[in-house]
């Protein structure tokens, strides 16, 4: 059998994070860079389905494949290790501090973000011809969904701030149950299904993926999006991050490791009194036992 019980999955997802804390810091940064580019690719490529076909769900039904292919290449995303690194703080693990786990973070910010912004600006130069022309059909998609997703918010203040914050949490809860859908089995098949389902949800639904809006947003600025910087980071960015955070460690991380790593201790079964039932002396049978003796005698 190729499933894995949640309790070993769970020790994995410990180990995980504990790994990720000690790992070189150039090997977080490349892998972080790695898994900025492949996602915003992906991302990419819905855009352009969605846009080409009038089909959003068709969009997002092949976005995972870019998610599948960074998980199973071992590289790492912001929206993952928020979710596995406090883990093997948690647990108590010797040697994982909380700088080192902010270090962690960190590190694959930055290395999300430069792949991100690498492949967003080899994507505005492929919608544009070399910005020598107003950018495709798709390019303009682009810049309205940066509009809509920062200006788009501010427009409603505080409600505005809170729609955007939960839908980063919803993100991060499908993104960060896709990680760990991914450990449940042993098979490169098993592993792909279990990804596949989570991401294809907070996609097709609009939930706020840090490192995704990583590449959307600083594309739509350079494809002449009508929003700034400013409106990037603190309409859209940095309430997404927190948000992120608090999907993954909260609602997927704690809840795994409170049920199967540190379980409460189980409850007593409640003993029942046993009741005596008085005999029926009426209908009592009271008929003698006999031996068989012609059989007994035989024996």
């Amino acid at each position: 059998m190729s499933y894995v019980s949640p309790k070993d999955f769970t020790t994995k997802m410990i180990d995980a994070g504990e790994a990720k804390v000690f790992m070189a810091t150039r090997d977080t940064l490349i892998r972080a860079f790695m898994a900025g580019a492949i996602l915003a690719l992906a991302a990419a490529f819905a855009v352009t389905v969605t846009v080409q076909t009038g089909q959003p769900l068709l969009g997002a039904l092949l976005f995972p494949v870019g998610f599948c292919l960074l998980y199973l290449l071992g590289f790492d995303l912001l929206t993952g290790v928020f979710t596995l690194v406090p883990l093997a703080l948690f647990d108590k693990r010797p040697g994982v501090t909380v700088r080192g786990m902010l270090r962690n973070w960190g590190l694959v910010f930055t290395g999300n973000f430069l792949g991100a912004f690498t492949v967003a600006l080899m994507m505005a130069v492929i919608f544009t011809y070399g910005f020598a022309m107003p950018p495709n059909e798709v390019g303009q998609a682009i810049g309205t969904i940066g509009e809509g997703r920062t200006v788009g918010y501010a427009e409603y203040g505080a409600a505005g701030m809170l729609t955007l914050f939960l839908r980063g949490v919803l993100c991060n809860w499908m993104v960060s149950t896709g990680v760990v859908a991914a450990m449940m089995s042993t098979s490169v098949s098993g592993k792909v299904i279990g990804m596949w389902m989570p991401v294809m949800v907070f996609f097709y639904m609009g939930f706020e993926h840090s490192i995704v809006n990583m590449f959307l947003f600083p594309s739509g600025l350079l494809l002449g999006g009508d929003f700034s910087v400013g409106d990037y980071l603190i309409w859209n960015e940095i309430p997404t991050v927190l948000g992120n955070l608090v999907g993954g460690v909260t609602f997927v991380g704690l809840t795994l490791y409170a049920t199967h790593a540190r379980t409460a201790a189980p409850r007593n079964a409640a003993v029942l009194p046993v009741l005596a039932v008085p005999a029926d002396t009426t209908t009592a049978d009271t008929t003698p036992v006999t031996a068989d003796t012609t059989t007994v005698g035989a024996r």
